[in-house]
């Protein structure tokens, strides 16, 4: 450890990072590689390799690094993580570097501009199921702990998880099992997005998610569309129109008690945001207020799942029971519970014309909301404007995380800061996952300066 912390000062960081990004590029290439979908059993032997894969890398970086899982109380066992450290520095303060080493599947590979697993660089981006979410994260880390080297002045520890994109289901009990370990002052989650590409951004807010099943039921078995069509609905209008009955005419949920705000901190354009979500040319967009608060913190509820017959099968007869899957965005704030209540509620009271309408709730993710004024939140604007050169913005993140409040109430004591490297372009979860690389190599900059001047907060 340096007795001069001050020394390390960001152009010092920055002419470091030159000679060593390009390996930290490789090291990302090589964690594309290997298609560790946590949500695939086929692919168990690759989340495993992942895993050791990741666990080797902070080995070589200097850290005592292992993999760790857990069975909870429920018999679900947890997929690998990984958990290093560094030297412990006495009187130094504790910093968790938190990141997830498994990815969503591909979908169908033909609408991939190139292989999936095979790393491409065009341009500032690299191209790769991974590549942003969460690979990115992980070579931040690793790239910060190189450029630091024995002049790290704070205590670290990494925690690569191995199921965030199945929900985080043992996070809990993982935190409990090894809580000892995991302590920390401060906690930075490396898993959330920049306001544009060129423009770094400190995550204010993240909806929560609470996802339900509902079935509607109108008849005890399927009849001939003629013989009673007409005084008859099917379940599958009926659905649609339970479903519609959520919306007023300008595109806004009217289920009473879900909160929201109608102003942003940024002005999200349209143009923008429709080329992002590649909206076609005529699809108007929904609902009132900035168009950022619309996604950041307002609610919303999404068809995600449609049961009916297909159009392959289809007979001349009247379905009896149609089940739809709801995914409710929730306000940052919000009980996701309360919310899921709210809307069973609404669905319930609005069935049409008496059909029989039953709500199942699935799962439920809390969402979160940061101190805004505390001294860590303007310290990490602080590193993210240098390291870019442009000042750093407060975004809201539409998406959940919902392990961040299990972070929140199981160390009470420590203060949790999102951050990340994902822009409007990524395309996570989806086809033609990307991440800028110049981002990268800033975001790495910004870790490095934030363990720095952490030593003397």
């Amino acid at each position: 450890m340096s007795d001069n912390t001050s020394a390390l000062t960001r152009d010092l960081l920055d002419s470091r990072l030159e000679g060593i990004f390009e390996a930290i590029l490789d090291e990302l290439r090589d964690i594309v590689a290997i298609p560790s979908v946590s949500s695939d059993p086929a692919h168990a032997a690759d989340l495993e390799a992942s895993a050791l894969h990741v666990r080797d890398r902070f080995i070589a970086t200097g850290l005592d690094a292992k993999i760790l899982r857990v069975t909870t109380p429920e018999g679900i066992e947890g997929k690998p993580a990984v958990v290093a450290r560094t030297k412990k520095i006495e009187g130094a303060p504790t910093v968790l570097l938190y990141a997830h080493h498994d990815v969503q599947p591909c979908g169908d590979v033909s609408r991939w501009s190139s292989d999936p697993f095979v790393a491409e660089v065009r341009g500032d981006r690299i191209y790769g199921r991974g590549t942003s979410d969460d690979g990115a994260g992980i070579a931040v880390h690793l790239g910060a702990l190189r450029l630091l080297g024995d002049e790290l002045p704070v205590n670290v520890v990494v925690f690569i998880e191995g199921e965030e994109e199945l929900g985080s289901p043992s996070f809990t009990t993982f935190l409990q099992t090894y809580k000892e370990e995991l302590q920390a002052d401060v906690i930075v989650v490396c898993d959330s997005d920049n306001w544009k590409a060129g423009e770094p951004a400190v995550t204010s807010s993240l909806r929560g998610n609470s996802v339900a099943t509902v079935d509607v039921t109108i008849a005890d078995h399927a009849v001939h569309s003629g013989m009673f069509g007409g005084p008859m609905l099917d379940s599958v209008t009926c659905a649609s129109m339970l479903i519609a009955s959520m919306y007023d005419e300008k595109g806004d949920l009217v289920i009473p008690g879900l909160g929201g705000t109608l102003e942003a901190d940024v002005e999200w354009s349209e143009e923008e945001f429709r080329a992002a979500a590649g909206l076609l040319e005529g699809v108007e967009l929904v609902g009132t207020g900035d168009l950022a608060a619309r996604v950041w913190t307002k609610p919303s509820v999404s068809v995600i799942g449609f049961d009916a017959c297909p159009v392959s099968e289809a007979s001349n007869t009247i379905a009896p029971h149609t089940r739809f899957k709801l995914s409710m965005r929730v306000v940052p704030g919000v009980d996701p519970h309360e919310a899921m209540d709210r809307l069973v509620e609404f669905l319930e009271s609005h069935a049409p014309f008496g059909a029989k309408v039953e709500v199942t709730p699935n799962e439920f993710g809390p969402g979160y909301q940061a101190d805004m004024n505390s001294a860590l939140t303007g310290l990490l604007h602080e590193v993210l404007s240098e390291a870019w050169g442009v000042p750093s913005v407060n975004i809201g993140v539409g998406g959940s995380i919902p392990f961040i409040s299990d972070f929140q109430r199981l160390f009470p004591d420590a203060e949790v800061v999102v951050t990340g490297v994902e822009d409007p372009l990524t395309n996570a979860h989806s086809e033609d996952e990307s991440q800028c690389i110049s981002d990268l190599r800033a975001a790495i900059l910004a870790e490095a300066m934030l363990l720095t001047r952490l030593a003397s907060q």
